[in-house]
C-alpha cells in the first residue's frame, strides 16, 4: 500500500503522525485564495514542482492530482513487488477514484480557452478519467481500468468494486485506491455550503463548526489468496463490504441514518461477522453538524455497544474522493500494529449521542477493523478488514 497525505508521505510516516497525534491542518500556502489564512485545510507542503521533478513527470497537463496519484500508486505497486511485467498483464486491473480530477487547473483552463489559439494542455487532464489514464499511460497497465466518482465515498467503493473483480474472475490483482487535491473550485464549493469550520475541525464534538478540507492519495493492491505471489507484505484481509444509498437529499444524510446503518450492517453481513467481533471504527467523522450526530445515530442502532471509534479527518482533514483509501490504509496499520490513534480537537460528546471517541493512542487487540465512508447524495460504504 502507499499513500500520501498532509502527515506525510508513506505508511511509515503516516502512523507516526497518528500514533502522535500530529494535526496536518493549517494555514493555505501553496496556491492563491481568498480563504488562505481564513479556512485551515489539510495542505500537503510539496509544491506541484517539486512534485514533478521528484517523480520525473514532465509529460504536457500534468495536473497536481495526477502526480499526488502517482506518487501512492508508485509506493503501492513497490511495496507489493509488482514488476513492470506483471503491471502489463491482463489480469492486472487499476480501480481509482477523484471528486476533484482536473478541476484543480479550471483557471488554467478557463485562461487558456479565453486566449489560447492552439487548444489548451489542460483539456484532456480535466476529463474524470484522466489519473487513471494517465497511470495506465505510465506503467503500461494491462488489465481492467475504471474511475470512480461518489464523492466522499469514491475510494472505499473502488476498493470494494476491485474486490468484486478479482472474485468474478475479472481480475488477478487490482491497484485500488483514489486522490484529491485541494483547488479553488471545491473550497469555494463547499464554503458556498456553508459547512467548512473557521477553525481545525473537531469530530464528534458538541461545538463542532464544520470540516476542513484536505488533499492526498492512496492505493492498497489487493490480490485473491489463490494467486498471491508471496512477493510484498501482507497488511491484512478485506473481509467485508457494504454500500446503500441513502437518496435523502444532495448533501445531507437521513437523521435515521439508514444509509450508513444499512451500508454497515451489510459489510457485517458480507464479512460473516456479529457486530460484538468489530473491535475500532474509523469513522466518517467529517466534523459536519448533520454528519457526525446522523452517524453515532447510526452506530448505537447496530452496535448494541458501540465499539471504540474515531475520525482520522482530524489529522488530515477531508480528503474528499481519497479519503476513504487513506483510511483504509489507516485501518490496516490498526490491524498491523494493533494500536489506534486518538481522535483531535475533541471536548464534548454531542448531547443526544454521549458518545466519546479514542482520546489517546492505545494499544488495543484488533482482530477487525471498520471504516466508513458518507458521500454526496447517501453513497455510503463500509469496509471491513481483518487481521492476516
Amino acid at each position: 500500500m502507499g499513500v500520501v497525505s498532509a502527515l506525510g508521505e508513506g505508511p511509515e510516516a503516516n502512523r507516526k503522525a497518528l500514533a502522535e497525534g500530529v494535526c496536518g491542518i493549517g494555514t493555505l500556502g501553496l496556491f492563491p485564495s481568498r480563504y488562505a489564512g481564513v479556512l485551515p485545510c489539510g495542505e500537503i507542503k510539496t509544491t506541484t514542482d517539486q512534485l514533478k521533478e521528484k517523480l520525473k513527470a514532465t509529460e504536457s497537463g500534468v495536473t497536481r492530482t495526477m502526480l499526488l496519484a502517482l506518487d501512492a500508486f508508485d509506493q503501492a505497486v513497490t511495496d507489493a513487488g509488482l514488476t513492470p511485467s506483471r503491471l502489463s498483464e491482463s489480469g492486472t486491473a487499476l480501480i481509482s477514484a477523484t471528486t476533484v480530477g482536473g478541476m484543480c487547473l479550471t483557471d488554467e483552463l478557463y485562461k487558456d480557452a479565453r486566449n489560447a489559439t492552439g487548444g489548451s494542455a489542460y483539456l484532456r487532464s480535466y476529463d474524470c478519467g484522466s489519473v487513471a489514464l494517465y497511470l495506465q499511460a505510465r506503467y503500461a497497465l494491462g488489465g481492467v481500468i475504471n474511475t470512480i466518482n461518489t464523492a466522499c465515498s469514491s475510494s472505499a467503493n473502488a476498493i470494494a468494486f476491485g474486490a468484486r473483480l478479482i472474485k468474478q474472475g475479472l481480475a488477478t490483482r487490482v491497484i485500488a485506491g483514489g486522490v484529491d487535491s485541494l483547488a479553488k473550485f471545491t473550497i469555494n464549493g463547499f464554503n458556498a455550503l456553508h459547512i467548512l469550520s473557521p477553525e481545525k475541525c473537531a469530530p464528534f464534538d458538541k461545538d463542532r463548526q464544520g470540516l476542513n478540507l484536505g488533499e492526498g492519495a492512496a492505493f492498497i493492491v489487493l490480490e485473491s489468496e489463490s494467486t498471491f505471489t508471496g512477493k510484498g507484505k501482507v497488511y491484512g484481509e478485506l473481509r467485508g463490504h457494504g454500500n446503500a444509498g441513502d437518496a435523502f437529499h444532495p448533501s445531507s444524510l437521513s437523521p435515521e441514518g439508514e444509509g450508513p446503518f444499512l451500508a454497515m450492517q451489510k459489510a457485517l453481513y458480507s464479512a460473516d461477522l456479529t457486530p460484538d467481533q468489530i473491535g475500532f471504527i474509523n469513522a466518517h467523522g467529517t466534523a459536519t453538524e448533520n454528519n457526525d450526530a446522523v452517524e453515532s445515530h447510526a452506530m448505537q442502532r447496530l452496535f448494541p455497544s458501540v465499539p471504540p471509534f474515531a475520525s482520522t479527518k482530524s489529522n488530515t482533514g477531508h480528503t474528499l474522493g481519497a479519503a476513504g483509501a487513506i483510511e483504509a490504509v489507516y485501518s490496516l496499520l490498526n490491524l498491523v500494529y494493533q494500536e489506534v490513534y486518538p481522535a483531535l480537537q475533541f471536548r464534548e460528546p454531542i448531547e443526544a449521542a454521549g458518545l466519546v471517541p479514542v482520546l489517546s493512542y492505545t494499544p488495543l487487540t484488533l482482530n477487525h477493523v471498520m471504516s466508513n465512508s458518507f458521500g454526496f447524495g447517501g453513497n455510503c460504504t463500509s469496509l471491513i478488514f481483518s487481521k492476516a
